[in-house]
């Protein structure tokens, strides 16, 4: 038996981009084993995406104190069709802006709060150029989820 680890993310700049990199490394961690990792430009996941997925990580950056568009668009997307069947869904979120990623962090995690998901780890978030503590926070961030639905066994 596995389960899915679901990343839907918008990463249009080198630094969400490596954020992003940062979490599928921690969820591929040697240490976690029976667990897929399927990743998802949040403009091209799907509800099917999510029913299929035992555990989201979402990520975005911080575009004029809210989530990205692409993001935003994937959770009204999903909101109604997946609301019920998702409840209880163990989640992470990490948030890469300029200056200020309070607005863009709320945002989701009021989102996440409305559809009954879980929050597996707190949000990771990252002002500025990701530096190496970032990096490392998005590597835990990835790996906590993915062994927060690792098949016993």
């Amino acid at each position: 038996m596995s389960a899915r680890l679901l990343l839907v993310h918008h990463t249009p700049s080198p630094a969400t981009a490596e954020l992003l990199a940062a979490v599928r490394a921690g969820a591929a961690d040697p240490d976690i084993t029976g667990v897929e990792v399927v990743a998802r430009a949040a403009l091209a996941a799907t509800a099917s995406d999510l029913l299929a997925a035992d555990a989201v990580v979402l990520g975005t950056p911080a575009n004029i104190g809210y989530m990205s568009g692409a993001l935003k668009h994937f959770l009204d997307q999903v909101f109604y069709v997946c609301a019920d069947d998702t409840r209880g869904l163990p989640y992470g979120l990490w948030v890469h802006g300029g200056s200020d990623t309070s607005g863009a962090t709320r945002s989701v995690t009021t989102v996440a709060g409305a559809m009954g998901w879980t929050a597996a780890a707190a949000p990771v978030e990252v002002a500025g150029p990701p530096d190496a503590a970032a990096r490392a926070a998005c590597r835990e961030l990835g790996a906590v989820v993915a062994a927060t639905v690792m098949p016993e066994g």
